[in-house]
């Protein structure tokens, strides 16, 4: 393939820039700028190029042992912005393009470098924002899964008994047996049953959890919101309304990466700027993964305008008692000013974690894609396990030949539908 080249490190200034190259025949490429070092060496060479002249260290790593399964150069070069630019210029001159964005791993994945569920893991990781998200990208990073080797292997013997059955079955007398594979599949439908529960965690690990604090003003919303994100960003003060904007933070509860919202106390005022802040709540209670309706708990009970904006969002809406250390209070009782949350820990685990932990659901299945796949190969083993015992051997061949292609589109062996384009995308340019 044609040669292809980006910086893999910020184009800024800073005291080394590395610039990646890939293609085909690199040595024969670089000739007219340099003699190519021993694979695997860091060699200080001297480039001289339309009039400038730089040392910098040179790593080849020849194909097929390299990142994309092609000659590798990485030069490493000044971190002077201009140098670099002109460098890039000067390879573009020898014929090497600019990649577009994760064009070096997608050769990876098409020269057979990288498996498909690695290279989303990876992109995951480059966006992880948090603690969590960087321990889940991290955990789906390297092999697969021992679940999706045990059921490839498992489906692959059940589709050659099955495709037997219908090439030999009348001239050899192979027969189906179809108890027997029934209750294949009846195991391989419970395996998936715990993975989608498991991948359902894992989505809330990789996408984090939208958090919208709600509630009458001086209900202690910033304070959460502050003791929550770790800082001060949210002004407290005793005086209502204090708060007239949304504001945004991204943290860490029990486990699981939060994207906080802070409001302004819901009630009516001539201010036209608090009155801004407040019409800036329903949109976002719309888009809320959950809502946290935070209540006093000297309050006898919840403020009757709150009660009415979050109304049409039961099913998403907990109702939390805060100042827990001034009064008592029954349900899920918090103090945001000492520091006290372990109850609402437990409420977002029991909610968005289910009978997993956040660890246990460490290298799940985790991207919409992935979560899609699943479910259909769910339904898939639903069919088989449901199917009559006089079925005709044609029928079962076919649903697992359906079954073993949803389990390669998961993995990237079967690449046919997949829009790839649109996935590397989201990568750097030297990546």
């Amino acid at each position: 393939m044609e040669p292809i080249c980006a910086p893999a490190t910020p184009l800024l200034s800073s005291s080394v820039t590395i610039i990646r190259v890939s293609g085909d025949n690199l040595g024969n490429l670089f000739e007219p700028l340099i003699k190519l070092p021993d694979p695997r060496n860091a060699t200080l060479c001297s480039l001289k190029w339309k009039g400038y002249h730089e040392k910098a260290l040179v790593i080849f790593f020849p194909s097929p042992n390299s990142y994309t399964g092609e000659d590798v150069v990485e030069f490493h070069l000044h971190g002077n912005p201009l140098l670099v630019r002109r460098f890039l210029e000067h390879l573009g001159d020898l014929g090497v393009r600019l990649a577009v964005p994760g064009e070096f791993t997608k050769r990876a994945l098409f020269n057979g470098k990288q498996g498909l569920l690695d290279v989303e893991a990876l992109k995951d990781l480059m966006t992880a924002a948090t603690d969590a998200q960087i321990r889940q990208a991290q955990a789906r990073v390297g092999r697969l899964p021992d679940w999706i080797i045990n059921a490839k292997e498992e489906i692959s013997q059940l589709v050659a008994q099955t495709e037997a059955s219908v090439d030999y079955g009348e001239d050899e007398g192979i027969a189906l047996h179809i108890n027997k594979l029934k209750t294949s599949a009846k195991k391989l439908k419970d395996t998936f049953h715990v993975e989608q529960r498991r991948s359902t965690v894992a989505g809330w690990l990789r996408d984090g959890i939208r958090v919208a604090i709600i509630g009458r003003p001086n209900a202690g919303k910033s304070t959460l919101f502050n003791v929550l994100a770790g800082e001060e960003r949210a002004i407290v003060t005793e005086i209502p309304g204090t708060t007239r904007d949304v504001l945004e933070a991204k943290c860490e509860l029990a486990g699981l990466p939060l994207h906080l919202f802070d409001t302004a106390g819901i009630r009516a005022t001539d201010d036209p700027i608090e009155s801004l802040g407040v019409a800036r709540i329903d949109p976002l209670l719309q888009m809320a993964d959950l809502v946290l309706h935070l209540v006093p708990a000297t309050d006898h009970q919840p403020d009757p305008e709150t009660q009415a904006f979050i109304e049409p969002y039961p099913e998403k809406t907990i109702l939390v008692r805060n100042q827990c250390d001034l009064a008592q209070c029954s349900g899920i009782c918090i103090s945001a000013k000492t520091g006290d949350l372990a109850q609402l820990e437990i409420a977002l685990k029991q909610r968005f974690c289910g009978e997993f932990s956040p660890d246990a659901c460490l290298g799940a299945l985790a991207t919409e894609r992935q979560r899609d796949l699943l479910s259909d190969m769910v339904c898939q083993m639903e069919l088989i396990a449901e199917l009559p015992e006089n079925v005709p051997p044609e029928i079962p061949a076919s649903l697992l030949q359906g079954a073993w292609g949803l389990l390669t589109r998961l993995t990237g062996e079967d690449r046919a539908d997949l829009a790839l384009d649109a996935m590397f995308s989201g990568f750097c340019l030297g990546k």
